[in-house]
């Protein structure tokens, strides 16, 4: 390993299972020292177990890396502020904040619980916003002491949220509202020196266990959660500086920079619209516009859909 965070303090929420495990261990493995919390739920956020994070923590002190374990619910706000509390008072500071921590209730819109929704949205998106919050006071803190730091964000968005997947408006939703809160916060924080940047993972992990189907062998081989850490590393790295806003997927190898919404065919009427002559100009505008996207990201060809 190159060392590329060494020093650098990093939490990972999240990091007991799957994915953030593999953050944890990838930065642990560059340097970097690590506060990996996890709650121990299972992937409908039931149940509460110590244990996931505490088996991180030991297997980077075993690899001879730096880590402390934390249980707080962050996506209560209260618990979330311990949450760095914890690694400036532990570490001396906090450098990178890798917003993992998701859970899955999945229904179709018709068939969800206000439960189900709630639940979902409250730990995807205020477990984003509430650690953020808190990291983002620390680094305005000391950007105003004179000890300003390269802080970094990660977010975790999803192909789901981004490009739409049946039985996952609750997921979807909050995924989707995640990337829109990475660029506003990478706006808002750029003054601190902190990038703020999100990335749209796919790997075989419990919560992908029956969603995806049975892959071939040499596709599942390069959809482990170890295909996703490093770019998540490089991000939480000081050689990242300059790159913030931006949201990439990345499945094995692959890592792509998606690009958001933009305008595209339009008209204009000098005047009000007449809601009946809209009849004779909002399907043309449609055909015209490219297609949406397809859960991979890719666009159809134009002609194969009128109405998309």
């Amino acid at each position: 390993m190159s060392g590329l965070c060494a020093g650098r303090v990093v939490i990972v929420t999240g990091g007991g299972n799957g994915i953030g495990r593999a953050h944890a261990l990838a930065f642990a493995a560059e340097g970097a020292r690590v506060v990996v919390n996890d709650l121990g739920c299972d992937r409908t956020g039931r149940g509460r177990d110590d244990g996931p994070a505490a088996a991180v923590v030991e297997e980077i002190r075993a690899a001879g890396g730096q880590a402390v374990a934390n249980s707080d619910d962050v996506a209560d706000f209260a618990g979330a502020g311990r949450l760095v509390a914890q690694a400036v008072e532990t570490f001396g500071g906090l450098d990178v904040l890798v917003n993992n921590a998701g859970i899955l209730r999945d229904r179709t819109l018709v068939n969800m619980t206000e439960t189900e929704w709630d639940t979902v949205v409250r730990v995807h998106l205020k477990g984003t916003f509430a650690p953020t919050h808190h990291a983002g006071v620390y680094w305005r803190d000391e950007h105003s002491a004179g000890r300003g730091r390269a802080g970094r964000v990660v977010n975790t968005s999803s192909p789901s949220g981004l490009f739409g997947n049946i039985g996952q408006t609750n997921y979807g939703a909050a995924k989707t509202a995640i990337a829109g809160f990475t660029i506003t916060a990478a706006l808002e924080l750029a003054r601190y020196g902190v990038t703020v940047n999100a990335i749209a993972p796919l790997a075989l992990t419990r919560m992908t266990d029956g969603l995806t189907g049975d892959l071939p062998e040499a596709q599942a081989a390069r959809m482990t959660p170890g295909h996703i850490a490093p770019l998540v590393v490089w991000l939480g790295s000081e050689a990242s500086a300059g790159v913030t806003g931006r949201v990439f997927a990345v499945v094995g190898g692959s890592i792509t920079v998606l690009e958001g919404w933009v305008a595209g065919p339009a008209v204009d009427l000098d005047g009000v619209w007449d809601p009946g002559a809209l009849g004779e100009v909002i399907p043309d505008l449609v055909r015209a516009a490219a297609p949406n996207a397809d859960l991979t990201g890719t666009r159809p060809p134009r002609d194969a859909s009128t109405h998309h």
